[in-house]
């Protein structure tokens, strides 16, 4: 399609669209799935010996335990974007958009897994790494992936998708009547009272303000998913995708408010006692405590089992030492989920508990009151509306009564049962901001005027923020899809991590992409870009780290059926 006529009713839809593409999508993810039980067999022989994972080779060969959950990730994004098509196409609502969102999708992905699958900018698995034979490859090469490969993704494709979102409409998402009048509510108030003041914010490094988060209360933010019972509203995981995606949109600060809700929700809902669940549940629903989690440590990163902050009983207390760090939201919060170790004999996880740590909120001028706990700020580039602290203890004093579930040495265990929620939610975090990214830059394309037409009409522009509508669709389902099976009580673990990994790639792509379409200007701190593009960096790194995502992926996946 010429450049020119990109916002013109180009080629009609049946010289585009795949002929009998669920159809032939269902068979080319049958293929899909048929090349992943080959590469993890081939894995398997790396790592397995006499039917156990050997954590030492997976070491060595994490190259090709990594491409594993990368593969498995694109083949589980496939399976989510063919189900929310189905269920369109089911009820009369696959348009013309979504269509050509899943073959692009399925193109693109089914590309990827054979020419390679980028686990980061200089990292590219192939096939080879992970010892698939050419057999294997010819096998996937049935007719329906033939066809996609050579016809899902083309030019003429991300041109007619350029031109379908050049209104500003990103299609049918798949929603659910009530989820979709949640998500209108919310995007009318992020629009309102955050969109028009995020970037100011950030410029001057400030938290967000205290009536932004009372507002956020009476919405219900920091109760969505806390049982109506404990003053919650009892939503489900996927409302809280929702609600997270449009908070993000405007502001990935306003949207990670409810992380540390969600977290110390879940840690009080699974493993404290009935008194507990009663005095603090409510008090977080309602927003009057606000949460915040400290578990890292300043030589630990993402290896709790080495955490050496103690916590020693005496008496009715516990007295806490040691250091904490990257700890977002310490001052102006006023409970700790606190991971310590309780143990010192207990090496690794067994000697960890968690601990609900009540403290005074601190100011600008005194961030951290309370006796036997001193604190700074760490200075970042993004994410910078909640702050980031490093907090020191010295015989600091917690109750022994606020001991998570009233017995030592369960704190691990507490945590990674928070994983699936945290994770599912960082996604969403992610889809926000991989829509405010994409949106910002079609902005931009279509109102910068150069060679005396805007470049949203250069099909390299165009053929970006085609790409980026049709990634962020494929991450926002793969985390409804995460959701759906938490909403199921279904142990989802993997499905979130991949969630988790792929929307934070998603992000910052997006945002890298929309810099590049803004040229110059987007290097330039008033332009809103220049955030956007700090804040989606940190979402490959905290909630797990793309490495340590995909390794427990990889091993998960691989223990699943060992």
């Amino acid at each position: 399609m010429d450049a020119a006529t990109l916002d013109k009713t180009p080629a009609t839809e049946t010289q585009i669209v795949v002929p009998d593409l669920i159809p032939t999508c269902v068979e080319a993810l049958s293929a899909a799935q048929h090349l992943l039980v080959e590469v993890r067999k081939e894995v398997s022989q790396m790592v397995v010996r006499n039917g156990r994972i050997q954590a030492d080779l997976v070491d060595q060969q994490q190259f090709a335990a990594h491409g594993y959950a990368w593969l498995a990730t694109y083949v589980a994004a496939l399976r989510a974007m063919l189900a929310w098509a189905e269920r369109l196409e089911g009820e009369s609502k696959l348009g013309e958009l979504e269509a050509l969102y899943l073959q692009s999708a399925f193109g693109e992905y089914l590309n990827q897994m054979i020419g390679g699958i980028p686990m980061s900018q200089v990292e590219v698995v192939r096939p080879a790494d992970m010892g698939v034979s050419d057999d294997a490859i010819h096998a996937f090469f049935v007719p329906a992936v033939a066809t996609l490969v050579k016809h899902g993704n083309n030019n003429a494709v991300r041109m007619r998708i350029a031109a379908l979102i050049a209104d500003r409409q990103f299609g049918n998402l798949g929603l659910e009547e009530t989820d979709e009048m949640i998500r209108d509510q919310f995007r009318r108030w992020s629009e309102e009272k955050v969109l028009p003041f995020a970037h100011g914010w950030h410029e001057r490094d400030e938290l967000i303000p205290m009536e932004i988060i009372q507002e956020m209360a009476e919405l219900g933010v920091f109760g969505l998913t806390i049982p109506e019972e404990f003053g919650g509203l009892g939503m489900s995981k996927q409302a809280m995708c929702v609600v997270t995606e449009e908070l993000s949109r405007a502001y990935i600060g306003v949207g990670s408010l409810g992380t540390r809700s969600e977290i110390a929700a879940e840690l009080i809902r699974l493993g404290g006692t009935d008194d507990q669940k009663a005095h603090f549940l409510p008090k977080l629903a309602s927003g009057d405590i606000l949460p915040t989690a400290v578990f890292t440590e300043p030589n630990t990163g993402s290896d709790l089992g080495s955490l050496r902050t103690r916590a020693v009983r005496d008496g009715d207390v516990y007295r806490v030492t040691g250091n904490k760090t990257w700890i977002t939201h310490a001052a102006r919060t006023d409970l700790m989920t606190l991971l310590v170790r309780t143990d010192p004999n207990e090496k690794g996880y067994k000697g960890l508990s968690m601990f609900l740590a009540e403290k005074p909120r601190g100011t600008d001028e005194n961030p951290f009151p309370a006796q036997g706990m001193t604190g700074g700020e760490i200075e970042v580039l993004g994410y910078r509306g909640m702050k980031e602290y490093e907090i020191g203890f010295d015989a600091f004093e917690v109750s022994a009564e606020n001991l998570l579930g009233r017995a030592e040495g369960n704190g691990f265990k507490q945590l990674m049962a928070t994983f699936e929620s945290a994770r599912i939610q960082t996604a969403a975090r992610a889809v926000g901001v991989a829509q405010n990214a994409m949106e910002l830059g079609l902005q931009y394309a279509q109102e910068r005027i150069q060679f005396d037409r805007p470049i949203f009409q250069f099909p390299r522009v165009a053929g970006k923020l085609a790409w980026m509508a049709v990634e962020t669709m494929v991450a926002r389902q793969i985390t409804f899809d995460a959701a759906r099976q938490k909403d199921l009580d279904q142990r989802c673990d993997i499905e979130a991590g991949m969630a988790k990994l792929l929307a934070a790639r998603v992000a910052w792509a997006n945002a890298d992409n929309a810099v590049q379409i803004h040229g110059g200007n987007g290097y330039a701190l008033e332009y809103p870009i220049s955030r956007v593009l700090c804040d989606a960096r940190i979402l490959n790194v905290f909630e797990g780290a793309a490495e340590i995502q995909a390794h427990v992926i990889a091993r998960g996946l691989l223990a699943a059926r060992t």
